[in-house]
């Protein structure tokens, strides 16, 4: 699935569902967001999006709680996770979608190229997926727009049409791809792809 299909994908699941969406976005610059609006008659869906590169927008516009992002840096899970449900609290949307990572050449925060977070936040709660990702600078990005449309279309498709109000109280399941020689058993985040082990209190 390009790209391009995945966000036409999620437009028609969602105009069907008459449910919206908000993106949250680092790395990809307004891509994802981009990438949605392709699709003709994506405005019946897609409400808008923030684009947060520095730190400091994550926190004042996106809510990501400081202490989180002087813990652990911008690349990581739980601020992926806090930046799709900002992005749905605060746009009014139905989902929330984010994306957080290194791009390249070089890596950041002592993290390599193509470490990439994204997260989907909706009615019943907001999943993260770890990536690890190869390419250019342009092909890390654009993987990372595809793997998460991919994985609101599944959370999309999974969830009922009765959509939660954007500010009800969600729990957090954490999905990973990668090998599983990559995951660490101790770490929450890094569950099985396509694993559901319950939900937590989200950050």
């Amino acid at each position: 699935m390009s790209p391009a299909s995945a966000g036409a994908e999620l437009v028609a699941l969602l105009t069907s569902a008459g449910q919206t969406l908000a993106c949250a976005e680092s790395l990809t610059a307004g891509l994802v967001a981009a990438t949605v609006a392709d699709t003709p008659g994506a405005s019946a869906v897609l409400r808008g999006g923030v684009v947060a590169y520095a730190a400091e927008l994550k926190t004042l516009l996106l809510d990501v709680p400081a202490a989180l992002v002087a813990q652990v840096g911008t690349v990581d899970p739980q601020v992926a996770l806090a930046m799709a449900e900002g992005a749905r609290r605060r746009l009014g949307a139905t989902w929330g979608l984010a994306t957080t990572g290194v791009a390249g050449p070089g890596p950041a925060e002592g993290k390599p190229a193509g470490t990439v977070h994204v997260a989907v936040a909706g009615p019943v709660g907001t999943v993260t997926r770890a990536l690890r990702l190869n390419g250019s600078r342009a092909q890390i990005r654009a993987g990372t727009v595809e793997a998460v449309l991919r994985l609101a279309v599944e959370q999309a498709g999974a969830t009922g049409r009765t959509p939660a109000p954007p500010g009800e109280a969600r729990g957090t399941v954490a999905l990973a791809t990668g090998p599983e020689t990559d995951r660490d058993p101790t770490d929450p985040t890094q569950r099985p792809e396509g694993g559901r082990h319950g939900d937590t209190p989200a950050t």
